[in-house]
């Protein structure tokens, strides 16, 4: 189990990984959630994947792409703000510099068989364990995001409560709810697996 963080894909290693998280978004979202979403030639892309996001993938033994999630500046206009104001108390997102949205977050849980604490997929801890690292290297101590009731049951038993921005909603078939995570290493200490690694501490080091 493997986490790897991409932005601009330069290598074909990494666009192919890109490819297949596109494809993964495509097989969760559109065929086994019925999310009404936008696929093409079985990849789902939205607008902000043309906002230079970073991508978290969680890749297994074969390196295939079994998770991931989508990454943004909070103070770059957010999706949840532009598409989901009514999951906002006020409709108003007030954000700031160490501020992070994640969006599309998905773990194919059938590839996923091995199981940690509390009865959770190792993949789904080491997302949570990426996106927190990765938060945290970056200058990030707060994550928003948009999600559905079913994930917030699995953040509160993994130890990384959501804290609500507003009441929850129906929005077309999905009950969703959106609110804020901490970005801290206590936390990450609590969601990483046991069989967690990452490259993003490595990244960090050659970018710095």
């Amino acid at each position: 189990m493997r986490i790897v963080a991409i932005k601009n894909p330069n290598s074909e290693a990494e666009q192919r990984l890109v490819h297949e998280m596109h494809r993964l978004r495509a097989r969760i979202f559109r065929g086994r959630l019925a999310w009404k979403v936008r696929c093409t030639s079985g990849l789902e892309t939205d607008r902000f994947d043309r906002l230079n996001p970073t991508y978290i993938l969680c890749l297994d033994r074969s390196d295939a792409v079994i998770g991931c999630a989508r990454l943004l500046p909070a103070t770059g206009g957010t999706m949840l703000e532009q598409l989901f104001p009514q999951l906002l108390e006020t409709a108003h997102l007030p954000t700031h510099q160490r501020m992070i949205e994640s969006s599309r977050f998905c773990v194919d849980t059938t590839a996923a068989t091995k199981r940690e604490q509390a009865g959770l997929h190792s993949a789904t801890l080491a997302m949570f364990a990426g996106i927190v690292e990765w938060s945290i290297l970056n200058g990030y101590r707060e994550i928003v995001t948009a999600t559905d009731v079913r994930l917030e049951r699995i953040l509160r038993r993994a130890g990384w409560p959501l804290s609500r921005l507003g009441a929850p909603a129906q929005i077309n078939e999905t009950k969703s709810v959106a609110g804020l995570l901490p970005a801290d290493w206590q936390s990450f200490d609590r969601l990483r697996p046991s069989i967690y690694s990452s490259n993003i501490s490595i990244h960090q080091k050659e970018a710095a």
